[in-house]
C-alpha cells in the first residue's frame, strides 16, 4: 500500500471521528439546557445573603403590654348608666370609670325590706299562737294534751323555716346596699383605659371579655404566642430577638421569663391548624411573657414579631454563608455559581471557620460578596442559564420535572443507557471504520478512495451514530434533551 493512500485512509479516519465527535457533543449541548429547553434558574448576590436569619428560624407574633394590668368585669345583674372615660384615656387610682343605674337597686331594696317586715310578723303571730294553745292545754284532760303538744311543736318548726327566710333576707339586702354604695366603679391602678367592652363579651367569638380593661403606667414586657408543636423550644431565660413589623431593622433584646401552659390562649383567630393523619386540626397556643432589656422606642399594644437570638444580629467580617448553600465532597467544597455570562457553574470554595449556632461558615476563597449563588437543587447542572429575577423561572422546564419525577438519577440513567446501549456509539465508529476500510478506501484509487470514504464512512457515521441511537436514545427518544448525560457536569463547556 503506497504512503500516499495510507495517508488518505488517515486523514479520512480523523474526519470521520470528528464528524461523530461533533455529533456527539452537539447531543450533550442539547442535554444541557442550552438549546432552549426552558431551564432557568434564580440567583441571588452573597451579600444579600450574609448576616440574615435566611428565614430559618421560627417567628412569634407578640404584643406590647405593661407588666400589670386592672380588668373590670360588669355585673350581669346591673345596668349600665354612664361609663365615664374612653379608650386611651389616662387614669389614676380612684378615678370612677362607670357607674350602674341605682334605680333597680333601690326598687330592689325596698321589696326585700318589705318582705323582711312581713316574716318578722308572720313569726310574732307564730309565738302568740304558741302562747295561746299553751294556756288551752293546761285546761285540758291529760288526754287532750298530746294533741296541743302537737301543734305547738308544728309552729315551732315554721318560726324556724321563717327565721331562716327572714335571715336570707337581711344578707339580700345588705349586698343590694353594698352594691348601691358601689354603684360608681373607680379605677384601682394608674395608667391607660386599654379596651372598653360595653357587651361584655366578643361580638365574634363569643369569649368573654372584661368590661374595662386598665394597663398600669410603668415598664413594658412583651406578650407572645406559641403553638402547642413549638412550646418545648421555649423556656425561662431564653433570650430573644424582637422586630418591629414596620421595619424589621428596628429591634430590641430581651428574654423569656414565663411560659404559661396552665392557661390558653382562645378566641381572636389565635388558634392554628397542624397536619394530623385525619387532615387539619386545631392547634392549640400558649401564652409566654418577654423582659425587655430596653423600652426605647415601644408604645402600648405594638405588635412584634419575637424570634430566638442565634446570634443572628452579629456583623460578621469577610463572606459567610449558610451551610446549606455549600456542596461537601471528599475532595473538596464547591457552591453554584453564576459564571458572569448568565450560565452556572460549579465554583470551589475554601472553608474557614464554622459558627454552630448560626450555621454558617466562613469563605476564604473562591466566591466574594459580588457573586451569584442558587440553592444545591439535586437536578442542576452547568450550563443552565441564570436570572436575578425570580419571576422569570419557568418551574415547568424540563429540571424542574426532573426534580418532582425523580431527580438526576432517572434522567442520567436514561441518558447514558440511550447512548451507550442503543448503538451511539456502536453505529458511529463501527459504521465510520466500515464505510471507510470496505467502501473502497482500501483499493480504489485516492478519487475513489475519498469519494468511497465520504459517501461510506460520514454517511454510515451520520445513519448509524444518528439514527441507530445518538439522535434519539441519547435524549429520551424525542430528541428534546430532557435527559441529562451522567457526567456531564464539565461538558457543557466544551459544547459552547
Amino acid at each position: 500500500m503506497s504512503k500516499k493512500k495510507i495517508g488518505v485512509i488517515v486523514v479520512i479516519v480523523l474526519l470521520v471521528i470528528a464528524a461523530a465527535a461533533g455529533g456527539f457533543w452537539f447531543l450533550l449541548g442539547r442535554g444541557n439546557g442550552k438549546a432552549g429547553n426552558g431551564d432557568k434558574v434564580y440567583v441571588e448576590k452573597v451579600s444579600s445573603m450574609m448576616n440574615t436569619n435566611n428565614g430559618v428560624q421560627n417567628r412569634y407574633s407578640g404584643v406590647v403590654e405593661p407588666q400589670e394590668s386592672w380588668e373590670v368585669k360588669k355585673d350581669g345583674e346591673k345596668v349600665v348608666k354612664e361609663i365615664y372615660v374612653k379608650e386611651g384615656d389616662a387614669v389614676e387610682a380612684g378615678t370612677p370609670l362607670f357607674a350602674y343605674d341605682t334605680q333597680d337597686i333601690q326598687d330592689k331594696i325596698a321589696t326585700a325590706k318589705l318582705e323582711m317586715e312581713g316574716i318578722n310578723n308572720e313569726i310574732s303571730d307564730y309565738y302568740n299562737q304558741i302562747e295561746t294553745l299553751k294556756s288551752e292545754r293546761a285546761e285540758v284532760s291529760e288526754d287532750d294534751k298530746f294533741q296541743y303538744t302537737t301543734q305547738i311543736q308544728t309552729i315551732q318548726t315554721t318560726i324556724k323555716q321563717a327565721q331562716y327566710n327572714k335571715e336570707s333576707k337581711r344578707v339580700e339586702i345588705e349586698r343590694l346596699e353594698e352594691s348601691l354604695n358601689h354603684a360608681a366603679v373607680s379605677s384601682e391602678i394608674s395608667g391607660t383605659v386599654k379596651s372598653i367592652s360595653e357587651n361584655g363579651y366578643d361580638q365574634y367569638t363569643g369569649e368573654e371579655l372584661p368590661f374595662i380593661t386598665v394597663l398600669a403606667t410603668g415598664d413594658y414586657r412583651v406578650k407572645g404566642t406559641v403553638n402547642e408543636q413549638n412550646i418545648w423550644a421555649l423556656s425561662p431565660g431564653t433570650p430573644v430577638l424582637l422586630r418591629s413589623r414596620m421595619d424589621e431593622e428596628q429591634t430590641w433584646s430581651g428574654s423569656i421569663t414565663e411560659v404559661d401552659t396552665t392557661n390558653q390562649v382562645t378566641g381572636g383567630g389565635n388558634n392554628g391548624f397542624v397536619a394530623s393523619d385525619g387532615g387539619m386540626e386545631t392547634a392549640t397556643k400558649y401564652p409566654f411573657y418577654v423582659a425587655l432589656d430596653s423600652t426605647e422606642g415601644l408604645i402600648l399594644g405594638q405588635h412584634l414579631y419575637i424570634e430566638l437570638d442565634m446570634g443572628q444580629q452579629e456583623v460578621k467580617e469577610g463572606v459567610w454563608l449558610y451551610e446549606s448553600y455549600l456542596v461537601m465532597e471528599e475532595g473538596g467544597s464547591y457552591v453554584w455559581a453564576d459564571n458572569g455570562k448568565q450560565r452556572l457553574e460549579k465554583r470551589s470554595v475554601e472553608l474557614g471557620e464554622y459558627d454552630e449556632t448560626m450555621g454558617m461558615y466562613q469563605i476564604l476563597s473562591g466566591i466574594t460578596e459580588d457573586d451569584y449563588i442558587t440553592y444545591p437543587m439535586p437536578a442542576l447542572y452547568e450550563g443552565v442559564q441564570t436570572v436575578t429575577n425570580a419571576e422569570e423561572v419557568d418551574y415547568s422546564s424540563p429540571m424542574y420535572q426532573e426534580e418532582t419525577e425523580g431527580g438526576m438519577d432517572d434522567g442520567m440513567g436514561g441518558s447514558m443507557d440511550g447512548s451507550m446501549e442503543d448503538g451511539s456509539m456502536d453505529g458511529s465508529m463501527d459504521g465510520s471504520m466500515d464505510g471507510s476500510m470496505e467502501d473502497g478506501s482500501m483499493d480504489g484509487s485516492m478519487d475513489e478512495g475519498i469519494e468511497g470514504s465520504m459517501d461510506g464512512g460520514v454517511d454510515e457515521t451520520m445513519d448509524g451514530g444518528m439514527e441507530n441511537g445518538t439522535k434519539d436514545s441519547g435524549t429520551d427518544g424525542d430528541g428534546n434533551g430532557d435527559d441529562v448525560p451522567e457526567g456531564g457536569d464539565a461538558e457543557p463547556e466544551v459544547a459552547e
